[in-house]
């Protein structure tokens, strides 16, 4: 990368600042007193899936966490940590994961070629192939079933959030908190609700469900 193109994007960033402030005088003076989003997006690295820009909001409008494949792990402090903050400190009253059809990391999970230390971190992809193989296999395009499996991926994460502590102990405090799963289609640049959403222990699976600290639990 030349430092010229570096300098263009310095070059582009002053402008951007420039016409900003031409709009609204008072918007950076603003943004810098405090963030307070109400949307904790969870979605994947690609370039082409930009949450703000999606959601054509202003920048500290939403509270960004980004990985390969969207996915949440439950061992993930760096994910955890971001959630943490978001339900705990800002307070957001939604949680959104957002996949996209043609997910390059759900589709290297379909397949079986060895990539590196990544086949590792895709592996709960594998999993929810699985978990769906009849539904999936049944599904003779090659795509239809690729985007299949970006819309399950996404309903697992969103489970997966809710079984966490961080967001289970939020609606025992009464918080408003609500995980939803939405999907992006990069070829038209529309967003769509899987209708897939959560906003309370009463629908998890009771496996899931944590009890209070003062109810009985079983020692290790």
């Amino acid at each position: 990368m030349s430092n010229a193109f570096l300098q263009r994007i310095l070059d582009r960033n002053r402008e951007w600042a420039r016409q900003t402030t031409e709009r609204d005088p008072g918007f950076f003076s603003r943004l810098a007193e405090q963030q307070a989003p109400e949307i904790f997006w969870i979605g994947c690295s690609d370039a082409r899936v930009p949450a703000d820009r999606l959601l054509n909001l202003d920048p500290g409008q939403v509270f960004v966490h980004r990985n390969i494949a969207n996915l949440v792990y439950q061992i993930d402090v760096n994910c955890l940590s971001v959630l943490e903050y978001a339900v705990n400190v800002l307070k957001v009253k939604h949680i959104i994961v957002c996949g996209h059809y043609g997910c390059g990391g759900v589709r290297a999970a379909m397949e079986r070629t060895e990539l590196g230390l990544i086949d590792n971190w895709l592996r709960q992809i594998k999993d929810i192939y699985a978990s769906n193989a009849r539904v999936l296999d049944a599904e003779a395009s090659a795509d239809k079933r690729l985007n299949m499996l970006c819309e399950l991926n996404v309903r697992q994460q969103v489970l997966n959030i809710c079984h966490t502590s961080i967001v289970q102990d939020a609606w025992k405090r009464g918080q408003s908190l609500t995980v939803h799963g939405w999907i992006y289609s990069i070829r038209n640049g529309r967003l769509h609700d899987l209708d897939f959403w959560v906003d309370g222990v009463h629908d998890l699976n009771p496996i899931y469900q944590m009890l209070n600290v003062e109810e009985d639990t079983p020692g290790f």
